[in-house]
């Protein structure tokens, strides 16, 4: 099951920095997003290196998944030349992620 069934994702960018929120549409789901979306494996979904940091905070009232994630952005978007350096993209990525059972 890919994560975008079970939730949708709310992105922002500061500077070199993405903030992803992962909501999960049902209540019942949540701990299920608890259990299977941890920084790791944000990390290995993006594609980041083992020195971008990436801090996941915890929000059981939303039903939410907060994700900081420094130096995700290739410099941020006034200092990149990638095409799309903005956080938008990876919420988009992050939500093809496939759960565990």
């Amino acid at each position: 099951m890919l994560l975008r069934e079970l939730a949708h994702a709310r992105t922002g960018d500061k500077g070199d920095v993405s903030n992803i929120a992962v909501i999960a549409y049902r209540a019942e789901d949540y701990d299920r997003l608890q259990r299977s979306l941890t920084e790791d494996r944000v990390r290995a979904r993006l594609c980041l290196e083992p020195d971008h940091q990436i801090r996941r905070h915890e929000l059981p009232g939303l039903k939410a998944l907060n994700f900081v994630i420094e130096g995700a952005l290739a410099g941020g978007v006034t200092r990149s030349a990638s095409l799309d350096a903005h956080g938008k993209c990876l919420g988009a990525w992050l939500l093809g992620v496939e759960l565990e059972d």
